[in-house]
Parts: C-alpha cells; sequence; structure tokens
C-alpha cells in the first residue's frame, strides 16, 4: 500500500509527468522547433524523473530524500524553460512544474 505521507507527493509527480509529456508532445507539433528544442528536451527529461520518483515514493523507498531533491530540480528546470514561451502547453506544464517543485521540497523538508 503506498505510504500515506507519499501520498501527495505522488499525485505530484504524476501529473507534472501527464503535464510535461503532453507539452512534449504539443511542441513537436509546433512550426518553430528550433525555439522549442530545449523545451521539449527538459519536458522528457522531468518527465522520466517525475515517473521515476512517482514510482519509487510508492515503494516506499529508502531515497527519497534525494529522490525528490532531484525531482524538484529537473521540475525547476522545466518549468523555467517553459516560462520562456507562450504556448497554452508550456504555461500548463510549467505550473505543473512549480507544483511538483513545491511538494517536493516539502517532502525533503
Amino acid at each position: 500500500m503506498i505510504q500515506e505521507k507519499y501520498r501527495e507527493c505522488i499525485q505530484a509527480c504524476l501529473e507534472c509527468m501527464n503535464a510535461c509529456n503532453y507539452c512534449y508532445v504539443s511542441s513537436l507539433k509546433e512550426y518553430d522547433l528550433a525555439m522549442l528544442r530545449e523545451c521539449i528536451r527538459l519536458d522528457r527529461e522531468c518527465a522520466e524523473i517525475c515517473s521515476f520518483a512517482a514510482e519509487s515514493l510508492s515503494r516506499n523507498t529508502p531515497f527519497a530524500r534525494e529522490i525528490c531533491e532531484l525531482c524538484a530540480k529537473a521540475c525547476d528546470a522545466c518549468a523555467e524553460e517553459c516560462a520562456k514561451h507562450e504556448h497554452h502547453h508550456c504555461k500548463q506544464c510549467e505550473q505543473a512544474c512549480r507544483r511538483c517543485a513545491e511538494i517536493c521540497r516539502r517532502m525533503v523538508a
């Protein structure tokens, strides 16, 4: 069973993963791919790290602190990049990343 103390963090990670994947796919459909290159790269990285974090926390990992620190860093980087773009999918991703980073930091504290 999922540890209750991790539930909010797992949910935030999964929501962020989905937002990053959506942003990634949507960005690939945009006209100016060169402008979105770093956004696309960070979307993929962040989605993978959020997925890993959610899976690890659901197993009650002894490395929760370190994984949440990494996840917060990845989310910060992705949010910062997405904030540079006006696309709706980038704005949604930025919000999900900022929320996930905040919740992961609370897990570490």
